[in-house]
């Protein structure tokens, strides 16, 4: 059966340090759509088919680009997988998204919000905003925040552990996150969840991260940050790139001291190399004026 391949190639993939967690399901998904139709390989009009299903043109896209590497991957062991064409569902645009930079009032806004959560005497609006908080403050991505355990916080820093890089790193925390942090630990052990993961839910399980988003939408929405459903707008990941922007924008001295920041800045956060960091920077009128009077040294100087 065509399942059985694929459970194969998600546990090499897997093996070889990939999280793959989101092509997987598909992968399965799709597995059990051939395999209702007889399919013993992939077929090009069968994952043509299953990919139309998808709600949106993108999806659509990716659903038969989790199929197509799949199928170039079998093929080389079974030549009657066929590669289903890549441009199926046409071209994608390219554009880059704009990511929300927010102000420290959509941040307090946001935060009373979730100060605002029911039930009002459980554990959960402290929890959403000690996790909003630390996002800000650290510019964690959301997977490293929900991964947390309690051993991984330390009176040093934050142990992040095998991230998307597959690398681990310390995050040291300002004081006042600090404090914030060790508030919410104190509340959190009385509850006397057995679980070890930092965010737990109401249940005392793990904090699952469709439900972190679907209860961001809500707050983003009450706290004015974002507009109704079906408009785009401020995202969770964007805490992110305003982490990344604002640290630049506390960055003062000439070219060699920001290229320093900037190293560091993208070891803080985990990248690869400093390009990566790069994709989270954005124009501001802070830094606008920076890049200005910098230009303008040169010009006048000779020097930057």
């Amino acid at each position: 059966m065509l399942s059985d391949d694929i459970a194969r190639y998600i546990a090499l993939r897997q093996s070889l340090g990939f999280t793959i967690r989101v092509p997987s399901s598909r992968l399965r998904r799709f597995g059990e759509f051939a395999d209702a139709r007889g399919d013993g390989v992939v077929r090009s009009h069968t994952a043509i088919d299953w990919a139309a299903e998808a709600p949106s043109a993108a999806q659509r896209r990716e659903r038969l680009h989790v199929v197509r590497r799949f199928a170039l991957h079998m093929q080389a062991e079974d030549e009657r997988y066929e590669v289903p064409p890549v441009r199926a569902f046409g071209t994608p645009p390219r554009p880059r998204r704009i990511p929300h930079i927010y102000t420290l009032d959509e941040v307090v806004r946001l935060l009373r919000a979730a100060a605002q959560l029911t039930p009002a005497d459980s554990t959960r609006p402290r929890t959403y905003v000690a996790l909003l908080s630390l996002l800000f403050a650290t510019g964690l991505r959301i997977s490293e925040a929900l991964a947390l355990q309690l051993d991984d916080v330390t009176p040093d820093a934050l142990v992040v552990r095998k991230t998307k890089f597959r690398k681990s790193r310390l995050v040291p925390l300002h004081p006042t996150a600090r404090v914030g942090l060790d508030r919410y630990l104190a509340l959190r052990r009385k509850a006397g969840s057995r679980d070890r993961s930092v965010f737990v839910s109401l249940w005392g399980s793990r904090l699952h991260y469709s439900t972190v988003c679907a209860t961001f939408l809500h707050l983003a929405r009450s706290a004015g940050v974002r507009g109704g459903p079906g408009t785009s707008g401020a995202r969770l990941h964007d805490a992110r790139h305003t982490f990344a922007v604002r640290a630049l924008e506390s960055c003062r001295g000439g070219s060699s001291e920001i290229a320093r920041h900037t190293l560091a800045l993208s070891t803080y956060l985990g990248h690869a190399r400093p390009s990566d960091t790069y994709w989270y920077l954005h124009a501001t009128p802070l830094l606008m004026q920076s890049i200005a009077c910098a230009g303008e040294t040169v010009f006048t100087r000779g020097e930057a």
